[in-house]
């Protein structure tokens, strides 16, 4: 048992840390140790390892990786991107178009995917038309976030959640979408507050690195893409077929392909994000057979706090989320949740960790690729700035998504 719980407290330190003290291992790297440790120190065997690696959680996120992933390389996420900031709009009205396209794009694909794709652009068309690209970089990845609260397809921890709770579509996204969108509304004031008279580049700034030319816009091959998209949500909302085999049968239609290659679409996958959840599934399969957090969540109860009351589920996520991450927490604390109403307790937290990872850079993924893109572009968003947007975006986004569990909790 101690070998065990020494492993996971280890694997999750430097998952808060975000590497191994003194070494350059990564939360990925980490994570995949503490899986082969625990395998080593034969704590959980092989078999029950594999066990442990929950398939239909893989194969959704898997699945829905290529089909956003198809968007990409039809050149939809460059169209978008050239479209909006095209617009004979203001600053603030172009921050609020950068924000709703952000949040539904990424409440119906994989919102990191959709972050990679279109920070680079957007970067490069705010330099073209001499805009501060900073405030439209923050306003997207927080709106990233936030729109994919909305339903379970919308980011990996909501898969993770979906799957490990056995939750519907629709009646998840009725527990989470309003709040998702709602909180979409102080993005846009405390950036426009944040930001104003600092909309335009001082003269002579200059993008640094030369983005790729933007792709095309393949109409045909958007039209397949938006085709099995919309099929893929009929299927999951119309029947009980499972959603791992859903989703890759989605993807398998679009990875055949005579004109653009399963490579280029397979670039978009995260695999990092499989590994990192593989060594996860194991560490925590470890852990729970010592009985530890079934005896810590006994002590919690007998102490007066209900753990599984949706507004004690969604503040702890949260701050758990910007501790270890919003993928770990989730991992960490889902096959632990067994409330009266499921769909309530997933969309808690859901948007716990949705609107949390807003606080700082490292609290989600979607911020640090909007952070690095900037570097890069020679646009850098210090730790600081991020944070002194993201405090505020945080708390009153936190206060929305209270206020609405609280009142469902009292339907």
């Amino acid at each position: 048992m101690y070998t065990t719980v020494v492993v996971f407290l280890v694997t999750y330190t430097a998952m808060a840390i975000g590497r191994l003290p003194g070494l350059r291992v990564d939360r990925t790297g980490v994570a995949l140790l503490g899986g082969i440790a625990l395998l080593v120190f034969q704590k959980i065997t092989p078999d029950a390892a594999w066990m442990a690696v929950s398939f239909p959680t893989i194969s959704l996120l898997f699945g829905l990786m290529i089909v956003s992933a198809s968007f990409a390389v039809s050149g939809f996420y460059d169209w978008v991107a050239q479209r909006a900031t095209a617009m004979t709009l203001g600053p603030r009205a172009l921050l609020a178009v950068m924000i709703g396209i952000s949040a539904i794009l990424s409440s119906i694909l994989t919102n990191d995917v959709v972050v990679v794709a279109m920070v680079p652009l957007i970067i490069q068309l705010c330099v073209a038309r001499r805009l501060n690209p900073v405030p439209f970089l923050l306003g997207f990845c927080f709106a990233s976030n936030a729109g994919a609260a909305g339903t379970i397809i919308g980011s990996p921890q909501n898969m993770i959640i979906a799957q490990g709770m056995n939750l519907s579509f629709t009646g998840f996204m009725q527990a989470a979408l309003i709040p998702s969108m709602l909180s979409l509304i102080p993005i846009w004031g405390v950036l426009s507050i944040l930001y104003a008279g600092r909309w335009t580049l001082a003269p002579g700034t200059a993008s640094r690195q030369a983005s790729p030319a933007p792709l095309p816009l393949n109409q045909i091959e958007l039209a397949k893409a938006t085709l099995v998209t919309v099929l893929v949500l009929a299927a999951f909302v119309l029947t009980s077929w499972p959603r791992g085999q859903i989703a890759l049968a989605g993807a398998a239609i679009l990875l055949v392909n005579r004109k653009i290659a399963s490579s280029d679409m397979l670039k978009h996958v995260d695999g990092n994000l499989f590994i990192l959840l593989g060594g996860l599934f194991v560490v925590n399969a470890a852990l729970a057979t010592t009985g530890l957090p079934q005896r810590i969540l006994t002590d919690v109860a007998r102490a007066g706090i209900d753990f599984q009351h949706p507004l004690v589920l969604y503040v702890t996520i949260g701050v758990l989320s910007d501790i270890v991450g919003n993928n770990p927490a989730a991992l960490l604390l889902t096959p632990y949740i067994k409330g009266d109403n499921p769909e309530l307790s997933g969309a808690a937290m859901a948007l716990g960790t949705a609107f949390a990872s807003n606080i700082i850079v490292f609290g989600s993924i979607a911020g640090i690729i909007a952070v690095q893109a900037a570097e890069e572009h020679g646009q850098p968003i210090s730790f600081g700035e991020f944070s002194r947007a993201g405090i505020p975006v945080t708390l009153l986004s936190m206060l929305i998504g209270a206020a609405w569990l609280l009142l469902l909790t009292r339907v």
